[in-house]
């Protein structure tokens, strides 16, 4: 009987992943089966982007995956047991339950918040692509409204990355707009004061108003009420403060932190239940500077490459290696013609050297590009040989990993 390798998302890591092990496991051996609930791949990076109105490729998982012997099961994943080894999904046909031996968890993450009264309810995010297209049909009807000289107040909450990318993203290519911008601190707290300086002179130039120290008490339908008694008149609120993951692995038993992320060791393995392993946002790992691993595209990148990496270990009986898991800098787009490019120290810190403009530009642009590149093209570059797996496969490569540490004779 064959090894079942079930993935679960196919995000920038699960489908990276996915592709990865399907090349470099036999076969013969093993089937993989990807679960994710939409049939395209989403570039989240650049959801900012579509909501406002740019077209963003989204190719067809069958298409990424085809050729590579993976199982595509279009469905939404509703509950795992870790005890049965069992999904369940849900689907047009009603669902059912999908088997594994071996589970990789990249569910991701959603937007947080929704203990906000009225954040369900009338704001719009760019957590996924049905939530970037309402936002989207939302500032089309904003921007032919009639009597009023302009093209709506939109109000983006949230000074984190993606606050900061959407906000300046709607000024830049939906000028009509009256663009807000609410810092729960001060703009940028997380950057050097140089890059501070010029995030500031971005918004300026793009007509940003930057409202600092201000804190969401409620959303309403055509307002925002703020904890200081303020109320801001609002077309379309947007909802960027903060990233929360699916409760789903809390649920099914795996060990998680208080904001519900899978506890792993080093190389990715649930401490709970050595058959499963979490990557991207749904993981809560140690970066090599001993402090969390954010969420954020390069997490993902460096999590899935660990995950492969002992999965193939584990299931041929080889010696895992060991992939660097560091957090270096953040790439922030300030509209399509200027950037940021903040260095981090290995406290997680901002160094006071950033790169700005059109070269911050460029690299955020390369990054996207390698990301949907690297997804589409997920075995691209691999040794064409596929390994077969070892007869009892864990007891085989604990014992490698064991002898490996032993000092030479």
């Amino acid at each position: 009987m064959k090894h079942r390798i079930v993935v679960l998302g196919a995000g920038y890591a699960g489908a990276y992943v996915a592709g990865n092990l399907a090349r470099r496991l036999s076969p013969v051996d093993t089937e993989i089966t990807v679960v994710n609930a939409a049939p395209d791949f989403v570039q989240r990076q650049r959801l900012n982007q579509l909501a406002a109105g740019r077209e963003i490729e989204a190719p067809k998982l069958a298409d990424v995956f085809a050729g590579t012997g993976i199982r595509l099961r279009v469905a939404l994943v509703t509950a795992i047991d870790p005890e049965r080894r069992i999904v369940a999904v849900a689907d047009a046909d009603g669902g059912g339950e999908i088997g594994y031996d071996t589970l990789l968890y990249a569910l991701g993450s959603h937007v947080a918040g929704q203990s906000v009264p009225g954040v369900a309810e009338h704001a719009f995010n760019v957590a996924d692509r049905p939530s970037a297209l309402r936002l989207r049909e939302r500032l089309d009807s904003l921007d032919n409204l009639d009597g009023r000289g302009d093209g709506g107040r939109v109000l983006v909450v949230g000074d984190g990355l993606t606050g900061i990318e959407t906000a300046t993203e709607l000024a830049e290519f939906r000028p009509g707009l009256s663009v807000t911008l609410l810092a729960r601190g001060e703009l940028g707290a997380r950057l050097s004061a140089g890059a501070r300086g010029h995030l500031r002179r971005a918004c300026g130039r793009l007509g940003v108003t930057v409202l600092e120290h201000t804190a969401v008490e409620a959303v309403e339908a055509a307002q925002v009420r703020c904890a200081d008694g303020t109320v801001l008149a609002s077309d379309a609120t947007v909802w960027t403060a903060g990233f929360a993951v699916s409760p789903i692995a809390a649920a099914g038993g795996l060990e998680v932190t208080e904001a519900g992320q899978i506890v792993v060791d080093r190389t990715m393995r649930s401490v709970s239940h050595p058959n499963v392993y979490a990557i991207g946002d749904s993981v809560h790992t140690l970066g090599d500077n001993g402090l969390p691993l954010p969420m954020n595209c390069g997490s993902a990148g460096f999590t899935g490459r660990q995950a492969i990496e002992a999965i193939v270990g584990r299931l041929t009986g080889r010696k895992i290696a060991n992939v660097k898991l560091v957090y270096r800098y953040n790439a922030i787009s300030l509209g399509r013609r200027d950037g940021i490019l903040q260095l981090i120290d290995d406290a997680a810190q901002a160094k006071p050297k950033y790169v700005g403009g059109r070269k911050a530009v460029r690299v955020k642009a390369g990054i996207q590009r390698g990301a949907l590149w690297g997804t589409s093209h997920p075995t691209f570059g691999l040794p064409k040989r596929r390994r077969r797996l070892a007869s009892a496969p864990d007891a085989v490569a604990e014992q490698a990993a064991v002898s490996a540490e032993k000092p030479a004779a």
